[in-house]
């Protein structure tokens, strides 16, 4: 059992991402919801690619920081997604887009690609565009957060099975 309700760390991180933009003398209007028993934060402000940074990497730290900070004070874990101006709908949909036209790629060329870094969720978009192709299959390589992908031919006995 959570010592707080959801609602309760929805305004939390609300106030805290209000409090952290305006240190970093960002002006932002910030909405604290619930979507799928989670924690969201969409902001909108005027300085919204400084905050979403190289590939929503500002973005992601950001939302990592939240996390950290409202789950200090929860019993139980609580996840915390933060977007800007809806940018992780634009992010996946490019991510889409790219991951079919190299699945096209690699297809006419027969050699694989290996892209990124990306972070898990950007990597679940390309794994799961490309998982509905059966002449394609994706892996993730390296360690830590950001991980590159590659993208190769199945094997023809992979095929069969």
């Amino acid at each position: 059992m959570r010592s707080r309700s959801l609602e309760e760390y929805a305004n939390i991180a609300r106030a805290l991402m209000l409090g952290l933009l305006e240190r970093m003398d960002v002006k932002a209007e910030v909405e604290g919801s619930l979507r799928d028993g989670n924690v969201y934060l969409e902001i909108k402000g005027d300085k919204d690619g400084i905050l979403i940074g190289k590939h929503g990497r500002t973005l992601e730290a950001l939302q990592v920081l939240m996390s950290r900070m409202i789950n200090k004070q929860a019993k139980d874990p609580v996840r915390v997604l933060v977007d800007i101006d809806h940018y992780r709908d634009r992010r996946s949909d490019s991510l889409a887009r790219m991951a079919g036209r190299l699945g096209e790629r690699v297809k006419s060329t027969g050699k694989p690609i290996t892209i990124g870094p990306y972070n898990a969720q950007e990597r679940r978009v390309i794994h799961v565009t490309l998982k509905e192709d059966p002449a394609l299959k994706t892996e993730s390589l390296g360690e830590g957060t950001f991980k590159r992908l590659t993208i190769a031919l199945q094997k023809k006995e992979e095929t069969e099975i």
